[in-house]
C-alpha cells in the first residue's frame, strides 16, 4: 500500500479527537509528538504502579500513584522552562532522595482536593496542558500476575523479579479488587474519540491494566473510531522475553475481547548492531513481526520508521510516531462532512511517495 510522507500546516484546535491508553514513559513520549497535531487529546492512564517514588507516596499517603499521570502532564505542558524544570526535579539527598517534585506537587493538590481526579485536573490547569490526562480509575488497585507454572505475585514492581525467578511466561494479570469502576470521564473520552491508540508501553504493567477496569474494553469495542495498537520496538526483560508481535496482540485480546483493534503499528527503522548487542546481553531483542499470525487474528500490521536511539536506548521517536498515527487516521478514517477536519484536503506539502 502506498504511504504518504507528509507534513501538515493546520490548526490544532480542529485536529482529530485522539484517546491514548497506557502508561509509563512510552505514552508520555508519544503525547509530546501528538500535541503538535491536535489539541483534542485525552490520555487514559493506568494507576497500578506501586514502585519507586510513586509507590512511596501511595504507601505513605494512601493516594493513587502519581508518576505516570505526572509524566503525561509534563509531556503536554505549555509552561515556562523554569516550571518544566521544576516539575522534573528529583531530590538527591535525605528522605526525599529520588522523589520527583512533580509527584509531591500532585500529592499536595490531592490533599486539598475532594478526589484524585480533581487534583489531576487542577494540576493540568497549572501546567496549561494540551488536552486532558485522566486516571483510568480512582480505585486503590493492585496488579497480580500469574505465571504459566502456577506461581503468582502481587504488586506491579515485583512482577519483573518474579518472572526472572520463575523463568516462564506470564499467563495472565488481574487487578485487585477485580473490575474497579472506571472514571466516567475516561469512558467518555474513549467513546468520543476519532482514533483510539493503545500503547506504546509495557504490555502487562502499562497497557493491559487499563483494559481490566470495568467498562474500558467494552467502550473501545463499541467505538467506531480507528483503533491502533503501537507495538514496542524491543522485547522487555522481565516481561515479554521471546515474544513476537502476535504474542503481544494475543495477550491484549485475551485480557479484553478478540478483535479489540484492527491495526498494529510496528517499527521498520534498523537498530544499530552495537545497540542490539547490548540489549541481547540483557535478554531483550528487536520484536519479530509474524505478520501471518497477526492477520489470522484480524489485525493488519503496518511497518513505519518510528524508532530512534537515544543515549543508547531504543525509543519511539515522538515526532515520527505522531506523524504516522495522524497519517493513518487521515488514510483510514471515514470522513464526515461538517464538524470533522479532513487532513487529506489540508495537506500543506507532500514530500513524496514510497512503498
Amino acid at each position: 500500500m502506498e504511504h504518504q510522507q507528509a507534513s501538515y500546516r493546520l490548526p490544532r484546535a480542529h485536529g482529530p479527537r485522539v484517546a491514548v491508553i497506557g502508561g509509563g514513559h512510552g505514552l508520555a513520549n508519544m503525547l509530546r509528538g501528538l500535541k503538535q497535531y491536535t489539541e483534542n487529546l485525552a490520555a487514559v492512564v493506568t494507576v497500578a504502579d506501586d514502585g519507586g517514588g510513586s509507590g512511596m507516596l501511595r504507601q505513605d499517603l494512601g493516594m493513587p500513584p502519581p508518576g505516570d499521570i505526572r509524566n503525561c502532564m509534563e509531556a503536554l505542558a505549555n509552561t515556562e522552562p523554569l516550571m518544566s524544570e521544576l516539575m522534573r526535579y528529583r531530590f538527591t539527598e535525605g528522605s526525599l532522595a529520588g522523589q520527583s517534585f512533580g509527584n509531591l506537587f500532585l500529592a499536595a493538590l490531592n490533599g486539598i482536593s475532594p478526589s484524585f481526579d480533581v487534583a489531576v485536573s487542577r494540576m493540568s490547569q497549572v501546567l496549561a496542558i494540551t488536552g486532558r490526562v485522566l486516571p483510568v480509575t480512582t480505585a486503590d488497585v493492585r496488579l497480580e500476575a500469574e505465571f504459566e507454572n502456577g506461581a503468582s505475585v502481587i504488586g506491579e514492581s515485583k512482577i519483573f523479579y518474579c518472572k526472572k525467578k520463575e523463568d516462564c511466561r506470564i499467563r495472565q494479570v488481574r487487578l485487585l479488587p477485580e473490575h474497579p469502576k472506571a472514571l466516567p470521564e475516561a469512558l467518555s473520552a474513549i467513546r468520543e474519540a476519532d482514533m483510539i491508540v493503545l500503547g506504546p508501553g509495557s504490555l502487562y504493567t502499562s497497557i493491559i491494566p487499563n483494559l481490566l477496569v470495568d467498562g474500558v474494553a467494552e467502550a473501545i469495542q463499541a467505538s467506531d473510531a480507528l483503533k491502533v495498537y503501537v507495538c514496542n520496538v524491543m522485547t522487555q526483560e522481565g516481561e515479554t522475553e521471546g515474544y513476537t508481535v502476535s504474542d503481544h496482540i494475543a495477550a491484549l485480546f485475551a485480557h479484553s475481547v478478540p478483535g479489540l483493534f484492527e491495526l498494529c503499528l510496528t517499527n521498520s527503522s534498523p537498530i544499530p548492531r552495537d545497540v542490539a548487542a547490548r540489549y541481547a546481553r540483557e535478554g531483550a531483542e528487536p520484536l519479530y513481526c509474524d505478520r501471518d499470525k497477526c492477520a489470522a487474528m484480524g489485525v493488519e500490521v503496518i511497518d513505519r520508521p518510528i524508532a530512534t536511539v537515544e543515549n543508547g536506548f531504543v525509543r519511539h521517536h515522538p515526532d515520527h510516531l505522531a506523524r504516522e498515527l495522524i497519517l493513518l487516521h487521515a488514510e483510514r478514517s471515514v470522513r464526515i462532512a461538517g464538524d470533522r477536519y479532513d487532513f487529506r484536503q489540508n495537506t500543506s506539502r507532500v514530500e513524496g511517495r514510497r512503498r
